[in-house]
């Protein structure tokens, strides 16, 4: 091991380090004062700073901390996605939370402490480490899903999260032990040694292990079978936070899977392969087929980031430096897209959390820009170009092609188009049905500034990665060529 490799470091953790103060600073000053705009502009502020940390370490990789954390590019390309996710969901939180008293420092502290560990997740190359920053960042969700604790909803969607999560961590750990017992190490670079060069006398724990992480993983970011959990949890927490985990769980997640598999694993991609590329054709058909059926806004959405999840591990079954940059680029686009639906939700939803998709009628008629934006980021959801979600698609089916999984791009394809039909369901509604007599929902629309700013942000993103996507494309691919 040489000294570098064991230095103590601080400027590459110097993101996490913001944000982990910001979260303490709020959550020792939250009984000294009750101006709640310190609260929002402290945790706005940890997150541009560290975006600003974040930037500044581009193409300037390191290694420390024992070889257990990096700083490469492909780790800071996934920490601007988990940044760009905090920082949004907070500029929609003030107001939604203010409208239902229930603003409080702590839920920004919850989510900046949830953000650290998405952040460790994908810094380290030792699964150990990885099991520390998926802890740090699934129990300030558990919090945050069950933080209307007066709504027996709220607290079934934290206990079934809660409970999902636990099972989650569980086969990950035994995963970890069954991986330490075939290679001896929980390095994902030394366990490439076990599984890409023949030392196949362990192979056994280390197949078995390798899948009990997967199935470890494939709990967090919904795949088939083990999605149940979502519409219930989408469905029951605020808005908010449903918009926070439905895109940063989901990217630390694939994000870390990309790494272990791609590096640990690669020797037995062979066999991993066609698993992901099955868990990618079962979790988008399921996605999408049970999605149609929904009425709720909020619960359809849910189905659709199931969807959305089989769609990104198409790139994991691909593999490939082209795999994994067009994941990244995807998650980056979804981040946009996504995130801009539900800052429609929380504009449309009543203050008793009334997301039905008849909330919409009549929304071109009233708010025109409004009805704009809603077409924006459901057309981009669907992949209609020439929105981001085209693009992203695009390259993504385009990298499982030229990896002969020509069978897999056509199912995505078809069941792009079966999402149409959903995605268009709250469009038919803004633009072609009146309002009811008695409906007030939207008469009582108020364009709140910094949920003016996230719509802005939003739609910029969902249009301009599509529009001018050669630069991120780049950043992608340049993100992939070295990961330590």
């Amino acid at each position: 091991m040489s000294p570098i490799s064991a230095e103590i470091n601080l400027n590459m953790l110097m993101p996490e380090i913001i944000l982990l103060a910001a979260a303490f600073l709020l959550l020792l000053a939250a009984p000294l004062t009750r101006q709640r705009a310190i609260s929002i502009s402290l945790s706005l502020l940890s997150v541009l700073a560290a975006f600003y940390f974040a930037l500044i370490q581009w193409n300037h990789p390191q290694i420390g901390y024992f070889e257990m954390v990096v700083a490469d590019n492909y780790t800071l390309f996934c920490k601007v996605i988990f940044l760009l996710t905090c920082g949004s969901a907070m500029l929609i939180s003030r107001d939604y939370l203010a409208l239902r008293g229930r603003e409080r420092p702590e839920y920004y502290a919850l989510m900046l402490i949830s953000t650290v560990g998405m952040m460790i997740m994908v810094s380290s190359p030792n699964l150990m480490v990885i099991f520390l920053g998926l802890e740090i960042m699934s129990l300030p969700l558990y919090v945050l899903a069950g933080y209307v604790r007066d709504s027996l909803r709220s607290n079934e969607a934290a206990v079934k999260y809660f409970f999902m999560g636990a099972f989650a961590s569980a086969f990950f750990l035994f995963g970890i032990a069954f991986v330490f017992g075939g290679a001896g190490t929980t390095d994902v670079t030394r366990i490439f040694l076990s599984t890409g060069i023949g030392l196949y006398r362990n192979e056994i724990y280390l197949l078995l292990g390798g899948a009990l992480v997967l199935t470890g993983f494939a709990f967090k970011i919904a795949a088939f079978p083990f999605h149940m959990w979502v519409p219930d949890v989408y469905q029951g927490a605020p808005t908010p936070v449903t918009a926070f985990f439905s895109i940063g769980p989901k990217a630390a997640g694939l994000a870390t899977l990309a790494r272990i598999y791609m590096v640990g694993f690669s020797g037995s991609m062979d066999l991993y392969g066609p698993v992901f590329a099955f868990l990618a054709l079962f979790t988008m058909t399921l996605g999408n087929i049970l999605a149609i059926r929904q009425s709720d806004v909020k619960r359809m959405l849910a189905y659709s980031s199931i969807a959305h999840a089989g769609y990104l591990m198409v790139a994991l079954a691909a593999g490939g430096n082209n795999g994994v940059s067009s994941a990244l680029f995807y998650l980056l686009a979804y981040a946009f897209f996504n995130m801009g639906a539900f800052v429609m939700i929380t504009m449309v939803e009543g203050k008793n959390g009334t997301n039905h998709i008849d909330t919409y009628r009549g929304l071109a008629s009233r708010h025109p820009w409004l009805a704009v934006f809603l077409a924006l980021f459901m057309f981009s959801l669907a992949g209609f170009p020439p929105t981001a979600g085209f693009i992203g698609k695009f390259y993504l089916f385009s990298a499982a092609v030229e990896s002969g999984l020509t069978w897999l791009v056509i199912a995505a394809v078809l069941n792009s188009l079966v999402s149409v039909f959903y995605y268009l369901r709250p469009l038919k509604a803004a633009f072609f049905d009146a309002p009811e007599a008695d409906e007030a929902g939207l008469s009582r629309i108020t364009l709140k500034p910094l949920v003016l700013i996230a719509l802005a942000i939003m739609a910029v993103g969902a249009l301009g990665l599509g529009i001018f996507p050669s630069y991120f494309l780049k950043l992608a691919a340049a993100s992939t060529l070295m990961i330590i």
